[in-house]
């Protein structure tokens, strides 16, 4: 594993891209979530994840994206680039350019829609790992997805040098757990990927969380995580029972709907989004401002 992926632990936040009404991306407003992010205490960035609308972004924006968020994170904390495809070919594609741009590593979500197998699953990403010379980290998330991979697929892609870790957002604590005791003696580094069940996993050896709620609570979560990292389960516990509303109601609507308006009521972005995702719905807006407030993010 290399130096920088080792290093890659903690609370990982997976940005939002902010944009204006007319969906067009929000270059300067983009900037300022970063230094903040930098500012609260957050750990490592994800660019371009399911958070990050990767999928009604362009090739351009997406790559674009990336470079924005390097560039202005200055090396201070780690970026992970969100390069993964349901097409192996522009997987790769993706995660040159994220090579190229200077990412620290890729985040690789599974293929979607397409419900490869287990074996497809290993083959895509050891073609990706075989094609670039970056640290990369596999995400699960079949509630998304329409795919599951395997603890013992995962197990067997650890054999892989440029594979480092896995973001799991299955939210299954004791697979996870299994997951992490399977992987014994491997290099490769288990993320959680599931907000409400984080500091649980992290008790059982996960190294960080890629996060939703670290958009609006960056702080919260970080000290969260160190807890959590530093063995601290009581403290962790009650630290996240601190942002557990958060952790539920931030997917009262598709992600990232909720966390788009939630920030935006924090004075932070526009309400931008873009089909066919549409702003939070009236229903959700008192219970999340509410949520909010009572975890100390808005006054």
């Amino acid at each position: 594993m290399t130096q920088q992926a080792q290093i890659i632990q903690g609370s990982i936040v997976a940005i939002v891209t902010p944009m204006f009404e007319d969906g067009s991306v929000d270059w300067k407003g983009l900037e300022k979530l970063v230094e903040w992010h930098v500012a609260q205490g957050t750990n490592s960035i994800v660019a371009v994840g399911t958070t990050g609308e990767a999928s009604t972004l362009s090739m351009a924006e997406h790559t674009q994206v990336i470079k924005e968020i390097i560039r202005v994170a200055n090396k201070r904390i780690p970026i992970i680039a969100g390069t993964g495809a349901n097409s192996t070919h522009e997987a790769i594609e993706l995660t040159k350019e994220a090579k190229e741009l200077g990412a620290d590593a890729a985040l690789l979500v599974t293929p979607y829609y397409n419900k490869p197998t287990q074996e497809g699953l290993y083959q895509h990403y050891k073609a990706i790992a075989e094609a670039v010379d970056l640290p990369q980290i596999l995400y699960n998330v079949p509630g998304r997805t329409g795919v599951d991979m395997l603890n013992e697929t995962v197990i067997r892609l650890a054999d892989i040098p440029q594979i480092v870790g896995i973001k799991d957002a299955t939210g299954d604590v004791a697979r996870g757990k299994e997951l992490i005791e399977g992987l014994n003696g491997k290099e490769m580094t288990v993320y959680s990927g599931d907000d409400a069940t984080a500091y649980q996993l992290m008790g059982f050896g996960a190294k960080g969380n890629i996060s939703v709620t670290a958009n609006v609570a960056p702080k919260e979560m970080s000290l969260m995580c160190a807890a959590a990292l530093a063995g601290d389960a009581q403290r962790a516990e009650a630290l996240n029972n601190e942002v557990a509303n958060l952790h539920n109601i931030l997917f009262c609507e598709s992600n990232p709907i909720p966390v788009k308006w939630a920030l935006h009521e924090m004075g932070l972005i526009g309400t931008g989004i873009r089909l066919p995702l549409t702003p939070l719905a009236e229903q959700y807006r008192t219970p999340l401002r509410e949520a909010l407030s009572a975890s100390g993010v808005i006054k």
